[in-house]
């Protein structure tokens, strides 16, 4: 390895979309202030690491994807630790700190983290530090925070106990040396109430990233009048307390401007996990009327040019692009307007103090200006603490520069969640909010995540519609509001919609009308499989699916699916079927009203339906919500969950629809059962286990 084996720990992480790996980075760079080097790689390196024969503390930071998954970049790892070969003294030498990510949104949190942790130790594996588990529904700051600064010491303590182990006296005496010149939390600093300048020493104390400040640069600002806090304003105690400000984190990105000259970069160019395929839009059909609350559109794809195959259930991604005004607006505020077609070559700083810095891999080496801001970064990304540390440096204005450093200090938490997490604020949002901050170009390659694709569920089933995928999905609104100057759209949802305008219906008041593509318009999409939301492999068994507004949608598939077998096997046992599906109002929103043929088929044995926002003239009101629907079939849910081993469905909302019709899943099976409330939420959960009560929801 080319770390001092004196101080020296392995640092694996394992990411979907980029948080783990940040988190991970932030420890390397702290590690370096600390005294420590981190020896870091993704977990699916596997041939740059080995944990067999690692005598060195191990920090694992892993996120959680799907239903309760490992990244995609720790399946070979979970998989080659899951070996039921193994020996349980397997891992007995290794000493490990694990901190998981996940969101409690979702029923298992951190299940990724979990996963890995508990097979470790079932492997023989020795904590050194306690596992910590980040959520992302409060802030994973939260949790991560605090966990790195207690990470220090117990490295320390776990070093210093394995050089004993190997009688190596001289070296702890030089690791305790180093260890105990190196800044405990000197990372940070603590800054005066009053506004300040800060910067970075340019001299060797530079290289632990301690802040520092000069008092001759202290510039006094007279307090605001303003008495309530806002996204640009403080109010005391903070407006008037030292703040613990992280440390600058060092700039590792060089770009470099080019001619105008060369090919127009495309989607080709992109490092992209998977296969993708482009595929033309051949319908778009407007669902909802135009007064309806949601926009729904369906989209049909055509795939039989293409080897992309899926079952009824599963997802697939949608490869999307940043809005083109906001880009736009973006260039306009960082003064590149005129350069958005250059071409730029995207290298690392070749004296960057970055530990192991590289190029992210979504940025192409040479593509344009225009390219990288509309395809590679996520422009509306929430943000990150780091971030805005570094955009205090851009900032000129004393008064913004203070409430920057406030939004990304320990003290300014609760408004660092308040104002910019919880209020979903974006990169441009902070640039309007702050007009004298000027970022470089490096810095939003740095900071700003990965562009991801969006996913969505299968609307259709091959069988049933050969050579077409069909899906549907509500046209996302963000409102103004006092941290978002104006309205927008979803990124991809917006998109979407603006791609697909002219293959809609003309005549607006028609619902329902199919639209034909006359020109072609294509998207690019990657499969996404789910591996345990299909239909059950027996077709006599039954089955209910609760599906309200969009959340219908794997089940017109699974509805399709079960059409075409039952015209092709008239011979076969079909279970009975049940589709709960609600909406606001039975003439704005009813999505697919054709689900009356299904049920005039055969296809669906039940089809229960109730509208929560119309209003009612008969004397017992009838129920809004799906979880009060399913109430009032108490016992034949019981019948097919516990009676006929069948199988049930949710999609949709997690928050405000799952969570409710779990909590009727339970009571009915309390009640069913006359069985305490404990005991009906473990025959659930023993569903979960058994694959037979699953979920497909989004927060």
């Amino acid at each position: 390895m080319c770390c001092d084996s004196k101080r020296r720990f392995l640092l694996l992480y394992a990411t979907q979309k980029g948080q783990a790996k940040a988190i991970a980075e932030e420890i390397s760079q702290q590690a370096f202030a600390h005294g420590l080097e981190a020896d870091m790689h993704c977990i699916s390196e596997m041939d740059k690491y080995n944990l067999e024969t690692e005598k060195d503390p191990v920090v694992i930071v892993i996120s959680t994807t799907g239903t309760g998954e490992p990244p995609d970049t720790a399946r070979k790892f979970v998989k080659k630790i899951q070996d039921t070969t193994l020996p349980p003294d397997h891992f007995a030498h290794l000493q490990y700190g694990l901190l998981g990510l996940g969101d409690s949104e979702y029923m298992f949190f951190c299940n990724g983290g979990k996963t890995v942790d508990r097979r470790l130790q079932e492997l023989g594996a020795q904590h050194f530090y306690d596992t910590g588990l980040a959520d992302d529904c409060v802030g994973l700051e939260l949790v991560v925070d605090p966990w790195i600064d207690g990470l220090w010491l117990a490295l320390r303590k776990a070093i210093l106990l394995q050089k004993e182990k190997e009688g190596m006296n001289n070296v702890v005496d030089a690791v305790s040396s180093s260890l105990s010149t190196a800044p405990h939390v000197g990372h940070e600093l603590n800054l005066s109430s009053e506004v300040q300048n800060l910067r970075l020493e340019d001299d060797g104390a530079r290289s632990s990233d301690v802040l520092s400040q000069n008092l001759d640069d202290i510039n006094l600002v007279t307090p605001a009048r303003n008495t309530e806090a806002s996204l640009v304003h403080s109010v005391p105690p903070i407006s008037q307390s030292a703040l613990n400000v992280p440390a600058l984190p060092p700039e590792y990105i060089e770009v470099q401007f080019q001619d105008t000259s060369g090919q127009t970069p495309h989607l080709s160019s992109l490092i992209l996990e998977g296969t993708t395929f482009e595929v033309p839009v051949k319908k778009a059909v407007q669902l909802t009327r135009e007064d309806a609350i949601k926009t729904a559109l369906l989209l049909e794809l055509d795939i039989s040019d293409t080897v992309f195959d899926y079952q009824p259930g599963d997802a697939f991604c949608v490869i999307c692009p940043n809005n083109t005004s906001e880009v736009e607006e973006l260039l306009h505020i960082l003064g590149l307007s005129e350069k958005a077609d250059d071409f730029v070559c995207v290298k690392v700083k070749q004296d960057t103090k970055k530990k192991g810095a590289s190029r992210p891999q979504h940025i192409p080496e040479r593509s344009t200006l225009k390219f990288i801001l509309t395809w590679c970064l996520e422009i509306r990304a929430t943000p990150k603490k780091a971030f805005l540390r570094a955009l205090v440096e851009c900032t000129s204005d004393a008064g913004e520069k203070r409430r920057l450093q406030e939004l990304c200090s320990r003290q300014g938490a609760s408004d660092y969640t308040r104002f910019i997490r919880d209020s979903n604020v974006c990169f441009l949002d902070l640039l309007h909010a702050f007009p004298s901050c000027k970022p470089s170009l490096n810095l939003l390659i740095e900071h700003l995540p990965k562009l991801q694709a969006r996913s969505y569920s299968v609307s259709s089933s091959n069988l049933y519609q050969p050579g077409k995928l069909c899906f549907v999905f509500n046209i996302v609104e963000f409102p103004a509001c006092p941290t978002r100057p104006v309205s927008r759209k979803g990124v991809c949802t917006g998109w979407l919609a603006e791609l697909v305008a002219p293959l809609l219906h003309p005549s607006k008041n028609t619902l329902g009308t199919k639209g034909e593509s006359s020109s072609t318009v294509k998207i690019s999409i990657c499969p996404r499989p789910n591996n345990t939301f299909h239909l059950p492999e027996d077709p006599s068994v039954p089955f209910m699916m609760v599906g309200p507004g969009t959340g219908i949608s794997p089940f017109i598939g699974f509805l399709q699916h079960r059409q075409k077998l039952r015209e092709q096997h008239t011979d076969w046992e079909f279970g009975e079927t049940w589709l709960f599906f609600g909406c606001r109002h039975q003439d704005r929103d009813y999505l697919f009203k054709q689900l009356r043929c299904f049920l005039e088929n055969g296809t669906l044995t039940h089809l229960k339906v109730c509208f929560s926002r119309d209003s009612s003239t008969a004397e017992v009101a009838p129920p809004k919500y799906v979880q009060d629907v399913i109430r009032l079939y108490a016992k034949d849910v019981a019948r097919v969950l516990l009676k006929e081993r069948g199988y049930f469905y949710i999609c949709g909302d997690k928050k405000h629809m799952a969570d409710g019709v779990s909590d009727a899943v339970v009571d009915i099976l309390s009640m069913e059962m006359e069985a305490d409330r404990l005991e009906a939420m473990k025959i659930l959960a023993m569903l979960r286990e058994e694959k037979r009560y699953l979920q497909d929801v989004w927060s």
